[in-house]
């Protein structure tokens, strides 16, 4: 994932941002092998990587990787998955003398590499999937992220364009249809919105630009990079979707967390852990919605909810949300803010809304750059009702706020960025992020947000039974059977979501399979929260500290770190 969470994320975590190999080099250092220490190997293993992987390495800051995008030719994918599976092979070899810390760094690059390389070995994602690609396509970083001049920057959107062509043509080669239908929706609008991102909001981010030839280069570039776009989400939808052909297979499903999340825990019991948060949730709910619309339907009482909109939108009411929130972690003293650095909230892009709600944080070789919350205004496609109903609440957007800024995504990266192993600065996990986003907004809850309001308590159930449906989609989808349909029926009556997004989530189960992350994260920090305190509340900020201290490794080697216990293993 790049550096965007809740936010897709754009998801599928860090895993499918790095993804693939790149033009620039041959790599022939690969990982490490003659490494006389932990440093060295590390290093040699970075210096290796961030030109295989120059999305990746751009979003991070480093800028010498400008305009570069990944080789998906069969033979750049080949060469990604043999560099990981020689770092994995070297990195367990590796018998110098090492510190604790150093072993530990060791352990999270495996976890790391395994992970990335379950999507390359493991899955058709190249062949099927688009959003494999669209996250290393995304352009924003040089439009939204002022790490240099203008002109700077439209020079690499420039070089980018030009990459562009070639990329858009190896995905065309790789995608073999007909792909599952929300596959062919999700591909469309994402290349699709591309096309239109490069014409108008690109365009106009660098309208300031004085120089005519720059200007010439960017038109000719963009209207070649936008044509290859367009080209390629007409190709993706031009034999209809089939209903099917979306599902990993439980064995694929339980290896893809083993992988990614270092979690062994059978598919069964998982569903099981799963359905007990939902009706943990959903007893709740009824408890708050008794005393905030008494007589009421549950359903009725979510509408009720999400009828108190903000009457200047979404994108303004957050803004004024953000500053509440800091100065309700300061003062009930819960985590410790490193920095100083705010984040700005915006409109999300048109090819990039797919989610909701999502963050884009400078990464670590950055420096004073803001981050931007983003906020997805609906589909003008749907009817007026559906459009509506997307909006959200004033209270349900609170708790997508916490979750994405205060003290959720953004505080995670102000503590990564800080964090002493380059690799908790640079490969925070899905679980580890959105794990923590998601157990934010419950702490946050129970640490007095709101005063005890029924109304405020509703907005954070309200994204707790969504994180909860997607738990069980994730399952249900790719390991038992489910339907689209079924999860969109699941996400409506088990969790009250609107229409827009029951189907919008249904959707996305499909082709993010670990979007269980969520809630399976935010269970096991607070199971190692309630075991490491001992129920001590005072030692809330104490725990959250050290647990942010390790960047974003499995949950876990967290916890073995923590419990001080020999071997990693996931407690719910």
């Amino acid at each position: 994932m790049t550096r965007k969470f809740a936010r897709v994320g754009t998801a599928m975590a860090v895993a499918l941002l790095v993804l693939g190999g790149c033009n620039a080099s041959d790599n022939k250092s690969a990982s490490a092998p003659g490494a006389r220490t932990w440093t060295e190997f590390r290093d040699k293993f970075l210096a290796g990587y961030f030109p295989l992987n120059p999305n990746f390495a751009v979003y991070q800051g480093k800028h010498e990787y400008d305009g570069q995008l990944p080789d998906w030719s069969p033979a750049g994918l080949e060469k990604q998955a043999a560099f990981l599976e020689k770092t994995i092979a070297e990195a367990r070899a590796f018998d110098a003398e090492m510190t604790d810390a150093e072993k530990f760094e060791r352990d999270y690059l495996i976890k790391v590499a395994e992970g990335q390389l379950f999507f390359l070995r493991d899955t058709d994602f190249a062949a099927k999937n688009p959003a494999f690609y669209t996250g290393a396509l995304d352009p924003n970083v040089y439009i939204a992220r002022p790490y240099g001049t203008p002109e700077q920057r439209m020079k690499a959107f420039i070089a980018y364009a030009g990459n562009v062509p070639a990329a858009a043509a190896q995905i065309k080669a790789n995608l073999k249809l007909p792909l599952p239908a929300t596959f062919v929706k999700y591909g469309t609008a994402g290349f699709g919105g591309f096309a239109d991102y490069y014409k108008g909001d690109a365009k106009a981010a660098f309208a300031s630009v004085e120089d005519e030839a720059l200007q010439k280069q960017f038109d000719e570039a963009v209207a070649k990079a936008g044509a290859a776009m367009t080209d390629l989400a007409t190709y993706v939808g031009s034999q209809p979707g089939t209903p099917d052909g979306y599902a990993l297979g439980a064995d694929k499903f339980a290896k893809m967390i083993l992988a990614n999340e270092g979690v062994d825990t059978p598919l069964d019991e998982l569903e099981r852990i799963g359905q007990a948060d939902l009706k943990r949730n959903q007893d709740a709910l009824k408890a708050a919605c008794a005393t905030y619309a008494a007589g009421a339907t549950i359903a009725d009482c979510m509408k009720k909810m999400n009828a108190d909109k903000p009457a200047d939108g979404p994108v303004a009411e957050a803004r004024r949300q953000l500053p509440a929130l800091r100065a309700f972690l300061v003062e009930k003293d819960l985590v410790t803010i490193p920095g100083t650095e705010q984040a700005l909230v915006e409109e999300s892009p048109p090819y990039n809304r797919q989610n909701s709600a999502y963050i884009d944080i400078p990464g670590p070789y950055e420096k004073g750059l803001p981050s931007v919350y983003y906020i997805s205004p609906p589909d003008p496609a749907w009817d007026q009702a559906t459009r509506d109903g997307f909006v959200p609440g004033r209270k349900d957007l609170l708790f997508t706020s916490v979750h994405e800024v205060w003290p959720g995504h953004f505080l995670n990266f102000l503590h990564s960025n800080r964090a002493e192993s380059i690799f908790g600065k640079l490969f925070v996990g899905y679980a580890f992020a959105e794990g923590w986003a998601h157990y934010t907004e419950e702490m946050m809850w129970d640490a007095g947000l709101g005063e005890g309001e029924a109304e405020t308590h509703i907005g954070q159930l309200s994204n707790a039974l969504l994180r909860d449906c997607r738990y069980l989609s994730a399952i249900g989808l790719h390991t038992k059977g489910m339907t689209v349909a079924e999860s969109e029926t699941l996400f409506k009556e088990q969790c009250y979501q609107d229409e827009g997004n029951a189907r919008q989530q249904a959707a996305r189960g499909t082709y993010d399979p670990a979007y269980l992350n969520y809630t399976m994260g935010k269970l096991m920090i607070r199971k190692l929260r309630d075991d490491w305190t001992r129920g001590d509340k005072t030692r809330w900020k104490a725990f959250h500290d050290e647990f942010l201290s390790y960047g974003g490794p499995p949950i876990p080697m967290v916890r073995a770190a923590m419990m001080k216990e020999a071997t990693p293993k996931a407690v719910f």
